[in-house]
């Protein structure tokens, strides 16, 4: 096998995550803390060991709560010394800091480097009385806002119903379809203490919730919340004695091929998804065939679509196939789905989260959620729509 493009030498030692919730009233720095000191202590380190840190996206975000901490306030509170530090947001999406700290470990300028995402939109919404909305935020609108806001098409929603009414025209997806990832999720999410919503929900519930963004219904949009999440990537020759299997990050998808927008590029159905599965693949022997569990970005239930699809899990256009029989996500299926509800039930703790629960049941510790077979490949993919990113785990 193929060891990738970091030949074996980037390992994931240890994961961790703060307290998870709505409203929860702290700080996004004190829920970041949480969640770091957590990760260094599952990787059975010190905060001596840790010489490098990376988040993602970095200072400068005008979204309250959006990001809850800059690596500068974490060394400061943990008094760490970083040998190689990195925050970013135009990269492979949420794992792109991931990535780079497999880099960094792999050239040899850090051993343990330390990855946090956090946020605390709910809180902070509150605390506003409301969120801010992008036309009065001051200065000049981005360029992937062009063509949406001057028709007042300003959220997720809106930007995910165009490109997913166009799919379910082209290949014949049906709202049923995207019920059975919601579902899914809810389903797990019921299995995971820390998710935001447990309570089991059917195909009637979700069909009779209310649109928000034609086809997209409230079951189809993540849930805001407040929480953090940390792991640790680790040089392998630097992992002797930790009590960690250490996960081998076999391959990462960080391509990015077209314009970086919701809106503008040759198929809208495809988005930068497609662009990060091609190169997931290019460097990897393994194929969608070796994967055990999926844990896909679902910011809204059609960016799950999408992926199935760019990861090679189903072929252009057959995911509805794919879906008309739920039991293939299932937690007991072939390709079990986004274990932990996902952030459509468990919570927006925005791409990290996924990572996080990869290792979670690599290392079989997913509790009343654990897959009946512990998963050896693991596939993680965030982001997906003007920005994405995946990797691929392997305990092998």
């Amino acid at each position: 096998m193929t060891r990738g493009p970091f030949d074996g030498r980037a390992v994931l030692t240890g994961a961790g995550k703060s307290q998870v919730g709505r409203r929860l009233g702290r700080t996004g720095l004190d829920l970041t803390l949480e969640a770091v000191q957590r990760a260094i202590n599952d990787a059975g380190l010190s905060v001596d060991d840790i010489d490098g840190i990376a988040s993602y996206p970095g200072p400068g975000m005008s979204d309250a709560g959006f990001s809850g901490a800059n690596i500068n306030d974490v060394r400061n509170a943990l008094g760490l010394r970083s040998r190689w530090y990195i925050s970013a947001m135009e990269t492979a999406g949420q794992v792109g800091p991931v990535i780079e700290a497999c880099m960094a470990v792999s050239l040899g300028l850090a051993n343990h480097v330390v990855v946090f995402r956090s946020v605390w939109e709910s809180t902070a919404a509150e605390q506003a009385g409301g969120r801010a909305s992008v036309l009065y935020s001051g200065g000049r609108l981005p360029a992937h806002l062009e063509w949406v806001a001057p028709y007042g098409a300003l959220s997720g929603a809106n930007w995910l119903a165009m490109p997913a009414q166009r799919y379910m025209h082209e290949f014949g997806l049906t709202r049923e379809h995207l019920g059975h990832i919601a579902i899914n999720a809810r389903t797990n999410a019921g299995r995971n203490p820390d998710a935001v919503y447990r309570q089991p929900m059917t195909m009637d519930d979700y069909l009779g919730a209310r649109m928000v963004s034609e086809p997209l219904c409230l079951y189809d949009c993540d849930v805001p919340c407040d929480g953090a999440t940390a792991v640790v990537v680790s040089r392998r020759d630097a992992t002797a004695g930790l009590p960690r299997q250490p996960l081998t990050v076999e391959s990462v998808g960080p391509g990015i091929f077209e314009r970086a927008t919701w809106d503008q590029r040759s198929d809208i159905t495809t988005m930068a998804a497609h662009d990060s599965g091609v190169t997931l693949w290019e460097n990897t022997s393994l194929s969608p065939a070796d994967v055990d569990m999926a844990q896909l970005y679902d910011g809204f239930s059609f960016l799950t679509v999408v992926w199935l699809e760019a990861l090679g899990f189903c072929e252009r256009g057959k995911v509805g196939q794919f879906l008309d029989d739920p039991s293939h996500i299932a937690l007991d299926g072939p390709l079990p789905l986004n274990t932990s509800g996902g952030q459509l039930s468990g919570g927006r703790l925005h791409g990290m989260g996924f990572l996080h629960e990869a290792c979670i049941q690599m290392w079989g510790e997913g509790g009343d959620r654990q897959a009946p077979q512990t998963p050896e490949v693991v596939a993680v993919a965030v982001g997906g729509g003007p920005i994405a990113g995946s990797m691929l785990l392997s305990s092998q």
